[in-house]
């Protein structure tokens, strides 16, 4: 018996290798994506900027990693972080950079498996209705309609934050996702268990768009 035990500990090898996914993040900027995947990473988050271009970041779980390429999004045309003087020199940059990127966001999408798309709650709703139509034609895209989306209704700590529900029916997203896997979670850089929450369902969804894959 105490052999056997002995060779139960010594020889079971190590464990089975975590699963590696390809996800896409887009939103606008402002909506808070750098700052979500860096406190996710254990990362600072001070002197957050705007990504341009794209970053990919490795985001471990205890039963995947997700390898996350964080896309540059498109400026808000009036952020209240950013004081008004500050606001009238940079922003104009900052919009002509980010368009150009945006453009060229469905170059990014090739070899992804599934998609985050955040968006700020509490934006105005000239720039909800931006964030609305990027993440219609994002469901619709043909590189990204069949994958697992899960979508963050950001800044839920903010007094002109619309609820998870607001947002669902804003969207209209029962109509325009169905059929599809998709997942919508309000979320805060300051509740970060809720936000590893969201991403623990889009695992499972991604674990489960395998299983098919394999059964086909």
């Amino acid at each position: 018996m105490d052999y056997l035990c002995f060779r139960t500990l010594c020889c079971k090898g190590p464990p089975p290798p975590r699963p590696e996914y390809d996800v896409v993040c887009i939103g606008l900027t402002g909506s808070g994506k750098t700052s979500l995947l860096s406190r996710l990473c254990n990362e600072a988050t001070d002197n957050i900027i705007p990504t341009t271009g794209f970053s990919i970041k490795a985001v471990p779980f205890q039963n995947a990693i997700l390898n996350v390429k964080e896309l540059g999004g498109q400026a808000a045309q009036n952020n209240p972080t950013v004081p008004c003087r500050q606001a009238d020199e940079i922003m104009p940059s900052l919009r002509y950079r980010a368009d150009s990127i945006k453009k060229y966001w469905s170059r990014y999408y090739q070899g992804s498996q599934g998609v985050v798309f955040v968006l700020d709650s509490a934006s105005s709703e000239e720039d909800l209705e931006v964030a609305r139509t990027e993440l219609h034609s994002a469901l619709q895209h043909p590189q990204l309609c069949t994958l697992p989306f899960l979508i963050l209704a950001n800044h839920q700590d903010k007094p002109a934050a619309r609820s998870v529900q607001e947002i669902k029916k804003y969207f209209e997203l029962e109509p325009l996702a169905r059929g599809k896997s998709w997942v919508l979670e309000g979320s805060t850089v300051d509740n970060m268990d809720t936000v590893k929450d969201s991403f623990q369902q889009l695992i499972f969804l991604l674990e489960d768009k395998d299983q098919e894959t394999g059964r086909i």
